[in-house]
């Protein structure tokens, strides 16, 4: 890498920043890759805080909407996809009520609908468990979809 000053690092982190929501991990992460020390890490992340490209609320409610509106994801592996970025347990919270129950509900049923047909008998009790098993590595909670599934 070619030596850079520190002001061309804070613009390349701030278009990195811009460009979508990130994480302080991330960002320290980047940093530490690009050869950075630990003082000039610190000095670049309160700049990108002071100047608001940083914010970990703003980016665990943008994770936690991408992640359950686009991928489908249960609230189980947001909070661990959450935790893997070290956001704290008050924001992860705070940012899980992005999600609608409603839309919660809907979109439970809508993932049994859609595995039930690519099953062979989806309503036996050997097709029940592979739709549970289905929605558990999606991120939902057994009590979430139980009277959904078991129901029908």
């Amino acid at each position: 890498m070619a030596y850079q000053s520190i002001d061309d690092i804070k613009r390349r982190m701030e278009r990195y920043c811009a460009y979508q929501e990130r994480s302080h991990y991330q960002v320290e992460q980047k940093l530490y890759k690009l050869g950075m020390i630990p003082e000039a890490v610190d000095a670049i992340v309160l700049h990108l805080l002071q100047e608001n490209f940083l914010n970990e609320e703003r980016f665990a409610r943008a994770y936690v909407r991408g992640k359950f509106y686009y991928k489908d994801w249960g609230k189980q592996k947001i909070i661990k996809g959450l935790k893997q970025h070290r956001i704290h347990t008050n924001l992860i919270t705070k940012a899980l009520q992005e999600i609608d129950s409603g839309d919660y509900r809907q979109t439970i049923e809508k993932l049994i609908t859609k595995k039930k047909h690519t099953i062979q008998h989806p309503g036996t009790y050997a097709g029940k468990q592979k739709i549970a098993r289905y929605l558990m590595q999606k991120g939902y909670a057994f009590s979430d979809f139980k009277d959904q599934l078991f129901d029908t």
